[in-house]
């Protein structure tokens, strides 16, 4: 059985990645020290061969035995988590991810950093290719989350030109799906929310920049599949169907029936203006693209919001 170890496991993407290894033979453990993730996410998965550590990784990262497999998913993901926790986004992404290349290496194992189509920044390029080097601010706000990555990126390649380390690097596009907080700030889950609770959904700008959605399951059928593949340079990972954001927000008012209206509001620092992937080489590589039509994923989001905030199916 081989062993896997899932950094950030308790957080969204993390724990649906950890319930996908166990089903896949896959013995777990799942690190975390819960500053955004939650126990909620794990404590369904009854499974012998699971564990759940807490552990902040920015401290040295101690593990007894073997380990084959390593997916480093440590970090705030937000920019309402990474705009209040500035400091920790920013040690998790260097100190962090320095920890669990050291690991990795003490192990043999192979490792998987999941960094962000962030550090494209606001792209000139689009859609966005693995070659594209990014437009990033590197000191505004938005920096503490996308400069880290990019570092991520930067020793995860040094240790594999270094010490041949068996390395992957995932940028990953926006991604919903159950278990994202109903809090967590991003566009689904806001307007998700709003929608729910009656309250005007919130637009940015004129709501005209676009984004590409990718449900939870397609990305970690992704992630799995690049852990397997031996490729060893960036690869992107999303759904490339692109919309405006405005087209969401008014998609979420039809799903869910609200009479909620649209709020704009002044489009934050930094905010990317595109944003979709060139998935061309996830198609070659890992013979992977998403399946999962939008209108099935936002449903089965819908159920897990409603559940959560406690307003039952019409």
């Amino acid at each position: 059985m081989p062993k896997s170890l899932v950094t950030g496991g308790a957080g969204f993407v993390g724990s649906h990645l950890c319930e996908y290894l166990l089903d896949h033979g896959h013995e777990v453990i799942c690190m975390d020290n819960l500053i955004t993730g939650s126990e909620d996410n794990i404590t369904h998965i009854k499974n012998d061969a699971f564990q759940f550590i807490n552990h902040d990784i920015t401290e040295p990262i101690k593990l007894e035995g073997d380990l084959d497999y390593l997916y480093q998913f440590a970090s705030p993901a937000s920019p309402i988590d990474y705009l209040k926790l500035p400091i920790e986004t920013i040690k998790v992404g260097s100190i962090g991810t320095g920890n669990a290349l050291d690991l990795a290496r003490s192990k043999n194992a192979s490792f998987l950093m999941a960094s962000t189509s962030e550090v494209y920044g606001d792209p000139l390029e689009h859609p966005q290719t693995e070659s594209y080097w990014g437009n990033v601010n590197p000191i505004g706000p938005r920096s503490v989350y996308d400069e880290p990555k990019r570092f991520s990126e930067a020793i995860t390649m040094a240790y594999h030109r270094t010490y041949n380390l068996d390395t992957r690097i995932v940028r990953i596009f926006n991604t919903y799906g159950p278990r994202m907080r109903t809090n967590d700030g991003r566009a689904i889950p806001a307007f998700m929310s709003q929608a729910l609770r009656g309250e005007s959904l919130t637009v940015f700008g004129d709501g005209s920049q676009t984004r590409s959605f990718c449900y939870v399951s397609d990305l970690v059928e992704g992630l799995y599949r690049l852990m397997m593949s031996g490729y060893h340079n960036p690869v992107n990972i999303g759904n490339p169907a692109e919309m405006t954001l405005l087209s969401m927000a008014e998609k979420i008012l039809q799903v869910t029936g609200s009479q909620s209206t649209i709020e704009f509001k002044p489009l934050p620092e930094d905010d990317p203006k595109v944003r979709r992937p060139d998935i061309s080489l996830a198609r070659e590589k890992l013979d992977w693209q998403p399946t999962v039509e939008l209108e099935t994923g936002i449903k089965a989001t819908l159920d897990y919001f409603r559940e959560e905030l406690g307003f039952p199916a019409p």
